[in-house]
């Protein structure tokens, strides 16, 4: 594949769409479904759709593994919004929801929420429970090479 082109994979359609890597900032559209490949707003991930958000995206991947029960969840959610609204395409955010993908969940080993874990085309490379803050969130996500 040509270096200044990645993958990403359309949270609509699942379509692998090449896009050139300076033209991620114009928000592109799937060339399948014409939907937006990133809106800002966390991508819903299921068990049907995990690996191929996860694996063929060229961007860093950040999931927030939640359930609608828990209390850090439902205050991390907001942040968890706040950042992807800032900080797409340079990243994918994604949220899980453990209680109804549970077999995902059971494969990455979830044992407390809200988790975050970070994934570089399909593998883990960063894992943090618990809440926080916009400020410290975005600290981690640097700490973790995900931000420059």
């Amino acid at each position: 594949m040509n270096p200044s082109l990645i993958e990403i994979a359309c949270p609509h359609c699942a379509a692998v769409n090449r896009v050139p890597q300076n033209k991620l900032e114009n928000l592109p559209h799937c060339g399948k479904c014409h939907q937006a490949l990133f809106d800002g707003h966390p991508v819903t991930l299921t068990d049907a759709n995990f690996d191929n958000l996860t694996g063929r995206t060229g961007v860093p991947v950040v999931v927030d593994c939640w359930a609608a029960w828990c209390g850090p969840c439902r205050m991390f959610a907001p942040v968890f919004e706040q950042a992807a609204q800032q900080l797409e395409p340079r990243l994918r955010f994604a949220k899980l929801d453990t209680e109804t993908h549970s077999a995902t969940a059971a494969r990455l080993g979830i044992r407390s929420i809200p988790t975050l874990i970070a994934f570089r085309m399909g593998k883990e490379v960063a894992r943090m429970s618990g809440a926080m803050p916009l400020p410290q969130f975005t600290s981690w996500l640097r700490q973790q090479g995900l931000l420059t």
